[in-house]
């Protein structure tokens, strides 16, 4: 089942004119993209959805280093894109302009993931298990709280290092009117569940949950 243009998500960076309809991700429709959408139309390493399924066919795609099969797999934010022919790696991330992008990087980066903390549950023999807000979790003897981030290894499949939400802590905002904006934390105000930001010299107040903390 397709997806009619005019209602796909405001962070796809295609035309709102055109085909009548574009490829529904298989996955998180308001909070990732098709990996069809970033081959075709933001890398432009294919010209249509043919060239697409034949590349990840041949299985020369990647996403945090996991080989995929559909065209149609949904790529979320700071997830990592790898076209193994190129030797290229890219990060997903989110501009001014609220819409996705790709950050190229080194190789070496392309099997860590910043992941927002959405809830944690205690596991027979005390062990806890991370859930993310992407959807993922794992159990990590990593001291974490809800709504920190941690750097995942998406390769070994473990929680690398925590990244609190503290005053003076870098974030992104992802959701919301300010979406795309990026500064530092200068106060929580847990009992309103906002924070207010320092972004480029302007003071912002966005929700707790429409940020991620990202150093």
């Amino acid at each position: 089942m397709h997806l009619k243009r005019q209602k796909v998500p405001k962070t796809w960076p295609i035309p709102r004119k055109g085909n009548v309809y574009v490829v529904r991700p298989n996955s998180k429709i308001n909070s990732g993209i098709p990996i069809l959408i970033i081959l075709r139309d933001m890398l432009k390493i294919a010209q249509n959805k043919k060239e697409v399924k034949r590349t990840i066919h041949l299985r020369e795609i990647l996403v945090n280093g996991r080989k995929i099969t559909d065209e149609k797999h949904a790529v979320s934010l700071f997830d990592t894109v790898t076209i193994t022919p190129m030797k290229k790696n890219y990060r997903i991330e989110l501009n001014e302009n609220k819409k996705f992008s790709l950050k190229e990087i080194n190789e070496s980066e392309n099997s860590k993931k910043i992941s927002k903390v959405f809830s944690k549950k205690i596991l027979k023999g005390k062990k806890t298990q991370i859930n993310f807000s992407d959807g993922n979790n794992l159990i990590s003897d990593v001291k974490c709280d809800i709504n920190d981030s941690v750097i995942v290894n998406t390769k070994e499949k473990k929680a690398e290092k925590c990244l609190p939400m503290k005053e003076s802590a870098n974030v992104l905002v992802f959701e919301g009117k300010h979406a795309g904006e990026i500064g530092t934390i200068e106060k929580i105000n847990i009992e309103h569940k906002m924070v207010e930001i320092n972004s480029r010299g302007k003071k912002v107040n966005v929700l707790i949950k429409q940020i991620i903390v990202t150093g």
